[in-house]
């Protein structure tokens, strides 16, 4: 490749269903952050420009000077976005060097793409001369539905899954941009709009998108555990509860009207109990009984998210932070699926990273088939930067 190819990571999205507190490129993937994973296989001797919100903006610049140290970039700059994802590409064009005459749009929300995928685009734009998108066939079988009614069978034959990087001519991009009079859900339709031809290469397995608390842990899952090798260290916890139909139910910090109770020395919140052991485990800080015990009469009927404000300022004295938690909710009741989402948000909030629930039950055999609820939690640890001491 050649300094006539520039890069646009779009890194300027909330975040909101990954529910982490945070805009998700900026989101911690274990010992780096999803925008520094995506700027790493994003081959060399391209012109960079990474879009950001302007909260976040310092952290990007330095995301990008990292970068471009590691790998020779002919410039390398951040932007702040803009109120709309086309907003802030046409933010970042408007930054492009006017030596570029290929542009790549990339998600950094997909931060595992393989950099033989930036290759593939580019070598075809300049073949084609028109727009180029990587996709994938879609596998699974799809249904048009209105309601709870299926309606038909929709051929998949002619359907394809659309990923990043998008790449285009710079000047028909630019004037496509300039022309634009609607928003469009991503670059290609736009570039399709204004007239031009878009064609498709193969894409990657890898380059999935991360939306979801699920998505965060399958990155994890693949890139292996480098927080080990950066100091970092995780631990697990488990909590049981019986049934209390006195007493309303307390669950992740959250709610649950009409649902029988936990009982406890404290609110019976078994799930972040779990939690809290965890986190103690992971930072070598003991468990929660050594620290919350029944002994301590302070903590009679006491709100669960003390235990975890408190373990969250250990770890943090510790010189650690929550990289991510992974929860398994086992019981009969209540049902977790309606408000799984709603539950990884409020977990997310309350443990300042990327949470990640599931569920299941015990068949009804043993205590958690009907007598009480139990809860098992990981949780990975990195260390604090220091600029955050």
């Amino acid at each position: 490749m050649t300094a006539s190819v520039g890069v646009i990571v779009v890194a300027a999205g909330s975040g909101t269903r990954l529910g982490a507190g945070a805009p998700k490129a900026f989101v911690p993937l274990q010992s780096w952050t999803i925008l520094d994973h995506a700027l790493a296989r994003i081959p060399g001797g391209l012109d960079l420009v990474v879009v950001a919100p302007r909260s976040h903006l310092e952290q990007a610049r330095r995301s990008v000077a990292l970068s471009a140290e590691v790998v020779r970039r002919p410039s390398a700059v951040a932007v702040a976005g803009g109120p709309t994802r086309q907003r802030s590409v046409a933010a970042g064009l408007a930054a492009l060097p006017a030596s570029v005459e290929t542009v790549l749009v990339h998600d950094a929300a997909r931060p595992l793409t393989p950099t033989e995928v930036f290759e593939r685009v580019v070598d075809a734009v300049r073949s084609t001369g028109g727009g180029v998108i990587p996709v994938l066939p879609v596998a699974d079988t799809i249904k048009r539905v209105a309601g709870d009614a299926v309606l038909a069978t929709v051929d998949r034959a002619d359907l394809v899954a659309v990923q990043t990087p998008q790449g285009f001519p710079r000047a028909a991009l630019d004037a496509a941009y300039s022309e634009a009079a609607e928003e469009h859900t991503d670059d290609a339709a736009l570039f399709a709009a204004a007239g031009h031809p878009v064609a498709t290469v193969p894409g990657d397995e890898r380059a999935f998108k991360i939306t979801t608390p699920d998505d965060l842990h399958r990155a994890a899952l693949l890139l292996g555990p480098d927080w080990a090798l950066t100091g970092g260290s995780g631990g697990i916890g488990y909590d049981v509860h019986a049934y209390d139909p006195a007493q309303p139910l307390r669950l992740g910090g959250l709610d649950w009207p009409g649902e029988p109770g936990l009982s406890g020395h404290s609110d019976g919140d078994a799930v972040l109990h779990a939690i809290v052991d965890a986190l103690l485990s992971a930072a070598g800080l003991g468990d929660i009984g050594s620290t919350f015990g029944t002994d301590r009469p302070e903590y009679a009927g006491a709100a669960s998210t003390v235990f975890l404000a408190e373990t969250l300022r250990r770890v943090d004295a510790a010189g650690y932070e929550v990289a991510h938690v992974a929860l398994q909710i086992v019981g009969a009741h209540p049902k977790i699926g309606p408000r799984r989402s709603e539950l990884e948000r409020r977990l997310g909030e309350l443990v300042g990273a990327p949470v990640a629930v599931s569920a299941t039950t015990s068949d009804r055999l043993g205590f958690t088939g009907e007598r009480g609820l139990g809860a098992l939690a990981t949780a990975l640890l990195q260390p604090r930067p220091a600029s955050a001491s």
